[in-house]
């Protein structure tokens, strides 16, 4: 796909925060620049951003406490077939 170039005005601290996020993920500023525009594009503001992520960060906890509820549950049932297959080993 052709490009063609457009010159944008970034305040000092917008800049300096896309060069540190495009080396944290492997891509460039100007990439990371037209996903912006394409998110925007779509539709999708700042404020649901912001929205999706709490949410996200909620959901990941709420899924940790459920695999650590698992887990334990996991572990009880282990225990009780042990004392199951005791019980039945000393009663046979």
């Amino acid at each position: 796909m052709a490009m063609v170039m457009t010159q944008v005005y970034l305040e000092p601290t917008q800049k300096k925060a896309l060069a540190a996020k495009a080396k944290q993920v492997g891509r460039k500023p100007a990439e990371l620049m037209r996903d912006a525009v394409d998110a925007f594009l779509l539709g999708v503001n700042t404020d649901e951003l912001r929205q999706l992520d709490a949410a996200t960060k909620l959901a990941e906890k709420d899924f940790k406490a459920v695999v650590r509820a698992l887990d334990a549950n996991s572990k009880a049932h282990q225990s009780f077939m042990l004392e199951i297959n005791k019980l039945r080993r000393a009663a046979g």
